[in-house]
């Protein structure tokens, strides 16, 4: 049976949105194993509320209704999670007050890692993230870990983190990516893609300034990974900068990594918070799950 207290786990647990949808379920698996690397509590969350715009009045009836078939669909994910990965306590939690996106991202100020898959029931199976993990993803105040379909057909492991960076304000985000390297006996890649400065018409840099753009890339890059790698002497990393487009050096690289670990710088538009054009790219096209960091919104 799984543990239905009330008051959520305490802090430091692994959250996971739960609804039975097979999305949800792949990402109920990892996050059974983060769970487990960590040793500490997986919840699963579950919101039972109507839709605010339903067409018919909710009865009290409904309602309850609505959480006998939550308890039903957290029973058998608990079990699941307990078989995946033996030994792990596990809690759940129904949300009643809140929508799925909401729950989610008021669990995750509290927890360690908070675990989404990328489409759950009722969402359009042409859209490769669903509207509650983008809304997750873009208001989320802690690590957020997207599950997407790369975890339909499990691969071997490959034994690599992947890590993107660009300035010194993604160093938080190499830090977790070392010590989830560690957490898993893997190894660390990180990488700094960088793109030439664009010359009007089809002019080009001299041979020079490339290699100055180049030598200026990796200096930079070392600057920000060599005071981190000293706190995890026993990890194995490599550090490569590469020319081309963040987005789309990052997701090739994501062919050979277990998990890929990016910050979020996002930004306060006319239409609310944003997500980066990397973080969005990664989202959508990564091949293998994706750990979002968010930093402070400026």
């Amino acid at each position: 049976m799984n543990d239905r207290s009330a008051a959520p786990a305490a802090e430091g647990r692994v959250v996971v949105g739960v609804d039975g949808s097979e999305s949800s379920l792949r990402a109920l698996d990892m996050a059974a194993e983060e769970a487990g690397r960590r040793n500490t509590t997986l919840e699963m969350l579950f919101s039972a509320v109507w839709p605010r715009r339903s067409r018919v009045p909710v009865t009290d009836a409904d309602t309850e209704r609505m959480r006998v078939a939550a308890g039903a669909v957290l029973d058998e994910a608990g079990q699941r999670a307990h078989e995946h990965v033996p030994g792990l306590r596990v809690v759940a939690h129904i949300d009643t007050e809140s929508l799925a996106a909401d729950a989610l991202v008021k669990a995750s100020r509290t927890a360690a890692v908070t675990v989404v898959g990328t489409r759950g029931h009722g969402g359009f199976a042409g859209l490769l993230v669903g509207s509650v993990g983008l809304r997750v993803a873009t208001h989320c105040e802690g690590p957020l870990l997207v599950v997407g379909d790369s975890r339909k057909d499990p691969h071997p492991e490959r034994g690599t983190v992947l890590v993107g960076v660009h300035k010194e304000r993604d160093v938080p985000a190499l830090r977790f990516g070392f010590e989830e390297a560690v957490r898993r006996g893997a190894s660390l890649r990180v990488v700094h893609a960088w793109n030439q400065p664009r010359m009007p018409g089809r002019l080009q840099l001299p041979p020079s300034e490339t290699r100055k753009a180049r030598e200026a890339a990796t200096k930079q890059l070392h600057e920000i990974v060599d005071p981190v790698a000293k706190d995890h002497p026993d990890t194995e990393f490599s550090a490569d900068e590469l020319h081309g487009s963040p987005a789309a050096t990052l997701i090739e690289a994501s062919r050979a990594a277990d998990l890929a670990v990016i910050a979020v710088h996002r930004r306060q538009r006319r239409l609310g918070l944003q997500l980066g054009t990397v973080a969005h790219a990664m989202l959508h096209h990564a091949h293998c799950p994706v750990v979002l960091l968010p930093s402070p919104v400026r």
